[in-house]
């Protein structure tokens, strides 16, 4: 997209008819959104996705996702992926995807960039704890969770709770779907509907940056051998498209492996969905969301040894017993943190307790503990049970 207006810049009008000439018609031009819940004047320079995805990047949430991890705990080394390093990976994946569908990168990087704020510390063995402990008080799922601090628990403006953003990416949160996502659908977001190719974009983006970053983590740490990986298919290829022969894997060849690696995925993608596109034919974001099917996605071959590497990542890495043990380790932290804030919830903050009044003393502190990072609940947990630590 080219071209400036006379006096030498591009108003928001001029963006939303170069969105209008240029992106395929299967896309979602800003233009054409839906809107935000409440009044909130557009601004001149910046399209509706666009302001979106700054109010994500400048919020509390966002800024904790430095400290929450997703295998690896924060104090085991700063060399590995966090929440806020997987987003970012997400949305790079994304956009490339996006761009190479002509699809609006814009509204693909708001939802990238949000799809995370709702985790809770310690990766999802804390989110099945708090699960586990709001079973029956209609239970925790990160997406929903992020769906409340977008829309309720950040307050940043005078005239509105959470950041207002628009219907589309609101949608593309709440119908975020992954191996690893439970993916909800609310009655206001259409569940009977697919979500924009935006945000099928980001679904299918996550799915390779956890399989390709974890694979990565787990090289580095050392719980992964090279050698171990040789009977999966998909890893070979990598390693053959980067004309890596030596099975000893040193640092830069696992870069490029990787390298190669995200490439293989990506590309597998966008040829794939742009070969479902042509066969279903929309012509226009409505019409993708209609099919109901998602259409962004994997060949049902690349599909078929992704499996056997998501299953290999099980085995040897999401269940080593290094792993198993910090997680058992999480379990009991937010338990315990849990417990006490219920049984006492003076021991809260105030802003916490007057939350209480608003959502019950469960939802309450099951929103107190998705917000902590890991170094914070383990400070917090040292400061309620360790009697030589200040309160």
């Amino acid at each position: 997209m080219t071209g400036t207006g006379a006096n030498g810049f591009l108003t928001r009008e001029q963006w939303e008819e170069q969105e209008r000439q240029w992106l395929a018609p299967w896309a979602m031009r800003s233009a054409d959104s839906r809107g935000r819940e409440y009044p909130d004047p557009e601004r001149p320079y910046r399209s509706a996705f666009q302001r979106d995805r700054d109010r994500v990047v400048h919020t509390t949430a966002f800024r904790r996702l430095e400290y929450k991890t997703q295998v690896f705990v924060t104090y085991e080394g700063d060399y590995y992926r966090t929440r806020l390093t997987h987003t970012i990976e997400v949305a790079q994946i994304a956009r490339t995807i996006a761009r190479a569908l002509r699809a609006n990168e814009d509204l693909v990087e708001a939802i990238a960039m949000a799809h995370d704020l709702g985790h809770t510390p310690f990766g999802h063995t804390g989110e099945a704890t708090l699960h586990e402990l709001m079973r029956d008080h209609d239970g925790f799922d990160h997406n929903h969770q992020t769906l409340r601090i977008v829309t309720l628990l950040e307050r940043r403006y005078p005239d509105f709770p959470g950041l207002n953003l628009t219907w589309e990416v609101r949608e593309g949160i709440i119908k975020h779907m992954t191996e690893y996502d439970r993916g909800l659908s609310a009655a206001e977001y259409e569940p009977d509907r697919a979500p924009t190719l935006e945000g099928q974009i980001v679904n299918a983006a996550d799915e390779i940056a956890y399989s390709t970053h974890d694979l990565d983590d787990g090289l580095r740490v050392g719980y992964i051998k090279p050698e171990a990986l040789q009977p999966l298919a998909v890893w070979n290829t990598a390693l053959q498209n980067a004309g890596i022969h030596d099975q000893a894997l040193g640092e830069v060849d696992r870069h490029r492996a990787i390298r190669r690696l995200i490439d293989l995925e990506v590309t597998d993608v966008i040829r794939h969905t742009v070969e479902r596109l042509r066969e279903a034919g929309p012509q226009s974001s409505e019409e993708v969301r209609a099919l109901g099917a998602t259409v962004v996605g994997h060949s049902p071959h690349l599909a078929a040894l992704n499996r056997e590497l998501k299953d290999f990542l099980f085995h040897r890495l999401y269940r080593d017993w290094r792993v198993q043990r910090m997680a058992n380790k999480a379990r009991r932290f937010v338990s315990l943190l849990f417990q006490t804030y219920i049984d006492d919830p003076r021991q809260l903050p105030d802003v916490v307790r007057e939350a209480m009044d608003r959502d019950g003393t469960y939802r309450a502190v099951a929103d107190h503990i998705a917000g902590m990072t890991d170094r914070f609940a383990l400070e917090e947990y040292r400061k309620l049970f360790d009697p030589m630590v200040n309160p």
